[in-house]
């Protein structure tokens, strides 16, 4: 199922990446071809609409547009030389190439901005439940994080649980707060303290678990029973369109900026050969992260899928031929020399270039299964 979710989300992103090229080459007359469900070889022609075909392929792994006149030094009529991308002005061709990443970013910004309409998920300061601003039936308690070998950890509680009661003997207290939580367990040392917890997106309780408290579980803290967690009050805070609009595009700069940083320190730490493997993700990682999102609901999973239109967006503006990047760095060079990228060397360098990026994913791959076999 999850990889099924995987490619589902990776065919979305593609093809709002293909129809951003798209719309740039139909706005300046430029004659497209195809427009490409998946890749080829093709299974299904779903009709033809003036001169493009649209098609459904067989490989599910996104889609393509097939612009004419792409490549350099391709063949094309005298008749038709106008309506190649090759032939216009070079400034037309870089809006075609930088056309799907400018997509990508404002699909993020669309996700994103669905997101706060929805209601982001928030923490919340306790103070503001103890003085009623907030009520305590619009939060809820989460674990951000629990110690290893804890008593937590070892009766089955994961981070994301939703605690929604604590009971022990008589006492028993519903929806907690974090410091009645602390001060419950607190009471109830080496007695069996029973956690009533939600998982993942089901608002039903999912189950509960017998958890005792015990001294030492928090260092420096030796005297204070503990049970192992953190806690995070959580509230969902749901947003006008106006202000979903300005948020959104606030998130998607800031998620552009920090995306385009880590790339290119990972980048330069990759060329000195110091980089961290363990921070890369490639589709056998994704797969999994997809899984993760979409079991926390559809604002987590649009999320997800907002950053991963962000990723794609910085990664295709890497100057490597093959990418969109690469393929603006011929027409800036070609911008300043006045002549055209001999057709064979953009060939080889695209050779090149596609050769570096099955490379990489395939290094990047290596790393995800090892990360999960440990």
């Amino acid at each position: 199922m999850d990889i099924l979710l995987f490619l589902g989300v990776l065919v979305v992103l593609i093809i709002v990446h293909e129809l951003g090229h798209f719309l740039a080459a139909k706005m300046f007359g430029i004659k497209v071809e195809e427009f490409g469900i998946g890749y080829p070889p093709r299974a299904l022609t779903l009709g033809k609409i003036g001169e493009t075909v649209y098609s459904l392929n067989w490989l599910p792994f996104g889609g393509f547009v097939k612009i004419f006149g792409e490549g350099l030094g391709e063949d094309v009529p005298e008749s038709e030389h106008r309506r190649a991308l090759a032939s216009q002005a070079l400034w037309k061709q870089a809006v075609v190439f930088v056309a799907g990443v400018t997509f990508n970013v404002l699909f993020a910004w669309i996700l994103f901005t669905i997101t706060f309409m929805m209601g982001s998920p928030v923490a919340l300061d306790e103070a503001k439940v103890q003085d009623g601003t907030m009520s305590r039936d619009a939060s809820v308690l989460a674990i951000s994080a629990m110690l290893p070998n804890s008593p937590a950890d070892i009766a089955g509680l994961k981070v994301g649980d939703k605690i929604s009661a604590l009971a022990s003997g008589e006492d028993r207290v519903d929806t907690p707060l974090p410091s009645e939580v602390s001060s419950f367990v607190a009471q109830h040392p080496g007695e069996p303290v029973q956690v009533y917890y939600k998982r993942d997106s089901n608002d039903e309780v999912v189950g509960s678990v017998e958890v005792v408290p015990s001294h030492g579980v928090i260092a420096g803290k030796q005297g204070t029973p503990a049970i192992g967690i953190e806690m995070v009050l959580i509230a969902t805070d749901k947003q006008s369109i106006l202000s979903a609009i300005k948020l959104g595009a606030i998130k998607t700069v800031a998620a552009t900026k920090a995306i385009a940083v880590g790339t290119a320190r990972f980048i330069a730490d990759a060329v000195t050969g110091s980089a961290d493997w363990r921070n890369v993700a490639g589709p056998v990682g994704i797969v999994g992260l997809v899984g993760d999102a979409s079991s926390l609901g559809w604002v987590h999973l649009l999320n997800f899928m907002a950053m991963i239109s962000v990723n794609l967006a910085i990664i295709n503006m890497i100057p490597i031929p093959a990418l969109d990047g690469g393929r603006l760095l011929f027409v800036a060079i070609e911008a300043v020399t006045r002549r055209k990228v001999h057709p064979g060397l953009a060939g080889a360098l695209n050779m090149l270039g596609f050769a570096a990026i099955i490379l990489l994913m395939i290094v990047i791959t290596y790393h995800d299964v090892i990360k999960i076999i440990n």
